[in-house]
C-alpha cells in the first residue's frame, strides 16, 4: 500500500499496495498495536505447519449496519490493528493484509511497520506470515495453500524510501512465495529493485506485478514458479502498476498515470485500462482527466471497483462500482474522509477495503467488509 501532504488538493502519487504501507505506518504513529493484538500461530499448525484454511463470518461476532442511509451493510474487522491493502482466500473467509506491526521496519519516528498477516473477517484467528523488514503487499493462491508477498527482509539495509513519491519507492522490495503460516518460503526475484503490486491468476498460473527500473513502472508477469518472467508494458510516460486478473486469468485490470504531467495537476490524473496478457490489446476504461485509483475486478468478469476523490471535495475519497462496458459509475461509500484499497472475495458477496478513522486525512485506517451481495456481481454462473 501513503502519507499525503497536509495541504489539500493533494498531488501525490498511490501506488496500489505500496501506498498502504506508509499510510499505515503514519496512521499508528503514536504507537503499536496492544499484546492482545499481537498474532498468534494459526490454530492448529505446527511451527511450519500447513493448514488448509475454511471457516464461516460469525455474524454474532460481527454485525453489519449501515454506517449511513447510502451505504449497504459494513463492520469493522475486530482484535486486529491497523492495516489495509486486503484481499481474501479462495474460502471468502479470511484475509491477507499489510498490518501494523513493532517488528516491521519503520522510521526512528515511528513505532511500528507494516507485515503481512493473515486474518479471519470476524477478527476470531489471526497469525503473521513475515517477521521482518518492510511489507508492501500480498495475495493468496487460489489453492488456499498458498501465498505470495513483497517484502525488504533480505534488503534492510535500503533505505525505507517513500511510497507517495514515485521518485522514492522501496527499493530492494522483492517477491516471496510460502505457505499460508510463512514457512517453505521461497525468494522468486533478485535485484535491487521495486517489485511489487502482486497478484494471482484465477487459475493459480500466472502471477503479475510492478517493477520500477529507471523511474520507470511497468507491469510483468510469470510463471506461477517464478519462470518465464516477461515484460508485459513498456512505455515512455505512463506509469502503470495495481495488475488484477480478471475470471479469464488472461486479463487484467490496472491503472496508469502519466510522468509527464506527475506533480503538476492535483489530484494526480490516472486512467483505469484493461490489457490482455497474450496479446497485449490495451483498452482504456476511464475517459476523464481525474483521478481513477485503485481498480479491482469482480468475479463476474464485467464489473470491477475503484477509488476516485469527489470532484466537489477532492480530500473525500470514496469507492465506486465500475462497468467494462461502460455507464457512469455508481458510487458505494459515504463516509467524509479517506475510503480505499477495495477488494472483492471471490464469491462476489463481500468488499474489503481500508476506512479512515482519524482525524487526519488516511489516519487510523482499519480493514472493514461491506456486505455487497445485492450486486449481483458473483460469477457467472
Amino acid at each position: 500500500m501513503a502519507r499525503p501532504r497536509s495541504t489539500l488538493p493533494i498531488s501525490l502519487v498511490f501506488v496500489s499496495c505500496a501506498a498502504a504501507t506508509l499510510a499505515l505506518s503514519w496512521a499508528l504513529a503514536q504507537g503499536g498495536p496492544p499484546a492482545s493484538d499481537l498474532p498468534t500461530q494459526p490454530s492448529g499448525a505446527s511451527p511450519r505447519g500447513l493448514r488448509l484454511l475454511g471457516g464461516h463470518t460469525d455474524y454474532s461476532v460481527v454485525k453489519p449496519r449501515k454506517a449511513s442511509p447510502q451505504e449497504l451493510p459494513t463492520w469493522r474487522i475486530p482484535n486486529v490493528p491497523s492495516s489495509a491493502e486486503a484481499y481474501y482466500a479462495p474460502d471468502n473467509y479470511h484475509v491477507i493484509a499489510q498490518t501494523q506491526d513493532p517488528d516491521g521496519a519503520h522510521a526512528p519516528t515511528r513505532s511500528t511497520g507494516a507485515l503481512t498477516w493473515i486474518f479471519s473477517d470476524d477478527g476470531k484467528t489471526k497469525w503473521r506470515v513475515n517477521d521482518r523488514g518492510q511489507d508492501l503487499c500480498s495475495y493468496f493462491f487460489p489453492d488456499g495453500r498458498h501465498v505470495i508477498f513483497t517484502s525488504t527482509r533480505d534488503h534492510m539495509d535500503f533505505p525505507l524510501g517513500n511510497v507517495s513519491d514515485e521518485r522514492n519507492y522501496p527499493q530492494g522490495a522483492e517477491l516471496y512465495i510460502a505457505d499460508i503460516d510463512g514457512g517453505n518460503r521461497k525468494r522468486l526475484t533478485d535485484n535491487a529493485y521495486y517489485d511489487a503490486e502482486v497478484s494471482i491468476s484465477p487459475d493459480g498460473k500466472k502471477i503479475a506485478f510492478t517493477r520500477q527500473i529507471d523511474g520507470a513502472l511497468d507491469l510483468y508477469i510469470m510463471n506461477a514458479d517464478g519462470t518465464g518472467e516477461r515484460k508485459l508494458t513498456d512505455t515512455e510516460d505512463w506509469q502503470e502498476g495495481a495488475p488484477f486478473f480478471l475470471p479469464d486469468s488472461k486479463t487484467i485490470t490496472l491503472r496508469a498515470w502519466s510522468r509527464a504531467i506527475y506533480g503538476k495537476i492535483r489530484p494526480t490524473p490516472m486512467t483505469i485500462f484493461t490489457i490482455n496478457t497474450e496479446t497485449g490489446e490495451r483498452i482504456p476504461r476511464t475517459h476523464d482527466n481525474w483521478m481513477n485509483w485503485a481498480p479491482y475486478p469482480a468475479p463476474d468478469g464485467r464489473h470491477y471497483v475503484f477509488v476516485r476523490p469527489l470532484i466537489e471535495n477532492p480530500s473525500n475519497w470514496e469507492i465506486f462500482l465500475g462497468d467494462l462496458e461502460g455507464g457512469e459509475p455508481v458510487r458505494l461509500t459515504f463516509n467524509d474522509s479517506f475510503d480505499g484499497f477495495p477488494s472483492i472475495s471471490p464469491d462476489g458477496t463481500k468488499m474489503l477495503f481500508a476506512r479512515s478513522e482519524g482525524p487526519g486525512f488516511m489516519s487510523g485506517l482499519y480493514t472493514y467488509v461491506m456486505d455487497i451481495s445485492s450486486l449481483n456481481i458473483g460469477p457467472k454462473q
